[in-house]
């Protein structure tokens, strides 16, 4: 709903209009801002920004979407709301999102975390509308919006800089939620407006009311109106009281007849009092409205009535013509917040309830949505008797997608009320599903463990064993979680299908628990054999994805990757398993990698890629896979573009601040350390270091923060500290399957400069070792090169290994093999070979930027007396302006210039959008600019073909 404002009933406000006017002339200029709007209710936020606003162009996307108490319970409702998101919509771009969301069926993801499928379209679809004009978006009283819509009103705000987008939420200062003031404290920080609307002071207030009247208020209606406080729909409410009883009379100046006391002296009285301009049959036909909330449908508030819509055509009209109701799309809207809360309110509150109950009962009848009839249970505030009961078994899996907490609220009370009998067990199993989705996951095992104390069917108790076991994992409780599947996998009426689910959990708790991998193995087997049996695909893609894990720790690589074929070919493409289906296409890059398969490897990632931009699965799965690719390919920018280890503040580092990884800080780290960003690489070191190592999985993604820590000792002169800190890799338990390979050439040099040879031989044993358990050796075969060469002075080994590296890959580890080559050539008398040697590793180490390997290498050839050659070096690239852009960003800004989308962009280059937008973000950095536009104009400059 766009509010309107008549221009009679508004005044002043100058300074807060010129705000919020500088914020559109930006936006007309390409660039995009937030204001945040707050005020006591009823002080004008709405009318403020709707008269703003009406300076926007007319061919601007706008929407503005209003949360209230009642909708704050289902998960984007309000965002829904604001980008008009409809099946059937004529706008293909509107349309194409709201398939998407129906078939995926929207679910506030566990743990509040907003990266879920639902959150990424609606982002998504914003690109596209700002890519195709400039857009404004507002989120009217933000109090009370839910979770999920607060997630992406901040990832939005974090794009500004980068998309034609104005931002504008009012709320009220008090009392406000945790995640609302997360909200407005991160769009502060990020420079937006913030208006606090006060009183009107009274000269307004004069004005105000004259332009109601028609006259100049007196003094006897001057202080029926300063019991208003300033409070302009205070102030509006009492004169439209005061002309509804004809008690103003106009002569020179505007008179009231009456006495203050003859008026409600509260504003929720004067709203109230607004009834009396309708007809009593329309005054209950609003009431009854109110149930359904701020905004609401008239086929809904037909149920609830139990009245036919011609019947209640004539009292809508009225209430409109009366301004208690507006029109809003479809739907019918009270005109402003207060008035609905203030006719909520006039219900005694016995009544209220029992109104909301009956609303439930009716609108479930008529087959409303399971969140339409849940909230009306919910405000109901009490156990809904036996057809609740019967509703809620149907119901509770589609409220448990839509509106997780909101199911927990309904099953737990009815639970609690003495449900019994089989509506008893199926609704106890229902509410464990809910905890699980919600992200309660001790609630879930609290609840799991209750139930199986009751349950009776065998289909109920091995759901509920899977359940248990699903919590437990969730809470790092992985003895426990193989006690459950063992108590569960002794039934003697286990069901084949929950057979086949339990069995397939079992292989990757083996393997964390005892590290037995034959155990672990035979049980990943077996579990594909049931699945099999039982007809379960995703079930058999999970014991496959097992299966590739066995393989891999074994280091069959091949075997491995034909594993996880298999599990795509299973998974085909049936919708219902598109996240397992995503998550295979992403182990199978790194897969792929261990075989030396570089370029397929990025094959695989682009595979991924398009697989999740098809079917809008948010991509963060991908993002610690790419980067880890682009590392060992040298293609450093992109790695950490991948990462957003230098956008912290846009979209990336929100993003890292919620799902903290070894990983994303190892490599973020390793790039600092070699490129000798020292306080990045503190800063990412000590975020990675001071989290926590709690299970197998953290062990084999701890290796590239092991290796960076190890280089910031070395870079501090302490090479014995360094050595030990890396030799920490070696010690690696039952069952893991860290690739230590990669980083024992950097060992057995630490040990060399440490002057401890017994340390140097013992890693490139261990890389000889490593090598031959490899049954495809590749890059272990090439590790094993160099160490040896290093430890024996050997220049044929580490010529061997450095046509490898130049063959096959990756690229960066060819730079490091020359350095060895070099020392050791020089070490020979060698000195031109070993020139030759470090002039391309230098040269190669300069491609990537890594300044400190140009240090660390020039050091050791120095002592030689060995220096680069003749070949000049590389121009430092510039800090600012296009020659500043690197290769990736170049293209990245092209693409703007011609008019692509983020969403087009990410597409196109197979990255994911939030990439692109840290790409962005660097690009307006490095040319000063503040928008896209800017982006454009300076690409034309450049003579960029558009």
């Amino acid at each position: 709903m766009w509010p309107t404002v008549r221009p009679a009933h508004w005044v002043g406000r100058e300074d807060e209009l010129a705000v919020l006017g500088r914020a559109v002339d930006n936006l007309r200029g390409g660039r995009g801002g937030v204001v945040w709007v707050e005020g006591e209710p009823g002080i004008g936020k709405s009318a403020l920004v709707a008269v703003a606003l009406a300076a926007c162009d007319p061919g601007w996307e706008a929407g503005w979407g209003m949360a209230d108490q009642l909708a704050g319970r289902l998960p984007l409702r309000v965002m829904l709301d604001c980008l008009q998101v409809r099946l059937g919509s004529p706008d293909p771009r509107r349309a194409h999102a709201a398939e998407l969301l129906r078939k995926r069926q929207l679910t506030l993801p566990a743990g509040g975390d907003a990266s879920a499928t639902g959150v990424e379209v609606l982002v998504t679809l914003v690109d596209e509308l700002c890519a195709a004009t400039p857009t404004v978006l507002v989120l009217d009283d933000a109090q009370w919006a839910d979770e999920a819509s607060l997630v992406i009103w901040h990832q939005l705000a974090a794009s500004i800089d980068q998309l034609p987008l104005l931002l504008v939420a009012t709320c009220r200062p008090t009392p406000r939620r945790p995640e609302v003031d997360q909200v407005r404290t991160a769009v502060r920080r990020r420079g937006a407006a913030l208006v606090a609307l006060g009183p009107l002071p009274e000269a307004d207030v004069a004005t105000l009311v004259a332009g109601i009247v028609g006259a100049s208020p007196g003094e006897s209606l001057r202080r029926l109106t300063d019991q208003a406080a300033g409070n302009p729909l205070y102030v509006r409410e009492l004169v439209d009281a005061l002309v509804r009883e004809q008690a103003v009379r106009l002569r020179t100046s505007a008179e009231t007849t009456l006495a203050g006391e003859q008026l409600p002296g509260s504003l929720t009285g004067v709203l109230t009092e607004r009834l009396s301009s309708v007809q009593p049959e329309v005054a209950r036909m609003l009431r009854g409205a109110t149930l359904l909330g701020g905004q609401f449908a008239v086929a809904d508030l037909a149920v609830v009535l139990s009245q036919p819509i011609p019947a209640l055509a004539a009292g809508l009209q009225e209430a409109v013509t009366a301004g208690i109701l507006a029109g809003a799309g479809a739907d019918l809207v009270f005109r402003h917040p207060l008035i609905r809360q203030a006719l909520y309110e006039g219900i005694p509150l016995a009544l209220r309830t029992a109104l909301h109950a009956e609303a439930a009962r009716a609108l479930a009848a008529a087959g409303a949505d399971a969140a339409t009839v849940g909230q009306q249970l919910a405000s109901a505030g009490r156990a809904g008797g036996q057809w609740a009961r019967e509703w809620l078994v149907t119901a509770a899996p589609a409220l448990s997608a839509r509106a997780p907490e909101l199911a927990v609220e309904l099953l737990t009370r009815e639970l609690d009320e003495g449900a019994d009998g089989p509506a008893r067990d199926r609704l106890a199993v229902s509410l464990v599903w809910a905890l699980l989705a919600a992200g309660s996951y001790q609630q879930a095992a609290v609840r799991a463990t209750w139930a199986l104390t009751l349950l009776a069917d065998a289909g109920d108790r091995a759901e509920t064993f899977w359940m248990l076991a699903r919590a437990q994992v969730s809470l790092g409780d992985s003895d426990s979680a193989v006690a459950t599947i063992g108590r569960a996998l002794a039934m003697t009426d286990l069901p084949g299908l929950w057979h086949a689910r339990i069995l397939a959990l079992l292989p990757m708790l083996q393997r964390v628990v005892t590290g037995d991998l034959d155990a672990t193995e035979a049980t990943a087997r077996q579990a594909l054999a049931v699945s099999e049996q039982a007809g379960d695909a995703s079930t058999s893609a999970h014991a496959l994805a097992d299966l590739w894990l066995m393989r891999a720790a074994r280091r069959d690589h091949a075997a491995a990757i034909g594993y996880l074929d298999r599990a795509l070919s299973v998974l085909g493409d049936d919708p219902v398993h598109q996240d397992m289906h995503l998550y295979i296409l992403t182990v199978r890059i790194f897969a792929l990698q261990n075989l030396d398969q570089w370029e397929e490897a990025e094959r695989g990632l682009r595979l991924a890629r398009e697989f999740a931009a098809r079917t809008a699965i948010p991509d963060q799965s991908t993002w610690a896979n790419a980067a880890v690719l682009r590392y060992w390919l040298g293609q450093w920018d992109d790695a950490l573009a991948e990462l957003g280890g230098d956008d912290d503040s846009g979209a990336h580092g929100y993003l890292r601040e919620r799902w903290p990884s070894l990983l994303i800080h190892g490599v973020t780290a390793l790039i600092a350390v070699r490129r000798e960003q020292l306080a990045t690489a503190e800063a990412e070191l000590e975020a990675g270091l001071a989290l926590p190592i709690e299970n197998l999985t953290d062990r084999e993604n701890q290796d590239f923060l092991v290796a960076a820590h190890a280089l910031a000792l070395e870079q501090r002169g302490d090479a014995r500290a360094a050595m030990r800190r890396m030799a920490t890799l070696l010690t690696r338990g039952e069952g893991e399957m860290t690739l230590v390979h990669q980083w024992l050439p950097d060992l057995v040099r630490l040990a060399l400069a440490a002057g401890d040879e017994p340390m140097a031989r013992w890693a490139a044993q261990a890389c000889q070792a490593e090598a031959a358990a490899e049954l495809h050796p590749a890059r272990a075969a090439a590790a094993s090169l160099r160490c040896s060469g290093l430890l024996e002075s050997d220049p044929a080994a580490l010529a061997k290994a450095v046509e490898h590296y130049r063959a096959v890959g990756p690229t960066a580890e060819l730079p490091a093999a020359l350095e060895d080559l070099a020392v050791v050539l020089a070490a020979r008398g060698r000195a031109a070979d070993a020139t030759a040697a470090l002039t391309e590793a230098i040269a190669r180490y300069e491609g990537m930027q890594a300044r400190w390997d140009i240090r660390r290498a020039e050091s050791r050839l120095r002592v030689h007396g060995v220096s680069r050659g003749g070949r000049p070096r590389r121009p430092a690239r510039p800090t600012s302006g296009w020659a500043a852009l690197t290769p990736t960003e170049a293209k990245v800004a092209a693409l703007v210039a011609r008019g692509a989308s983020t969403t087009d962009i990410a597409q196109e280059m197979f990255l994911s959008r939030r990439t692109v937008q840290t790409y962005i973000s660097r690009i307006l950095t490095k040319l000063d600019a503040k928008s896209r536009v800017e982006i454009v104009r300076e690409a034309v400059r450049q003579g960029v073909p558009l």
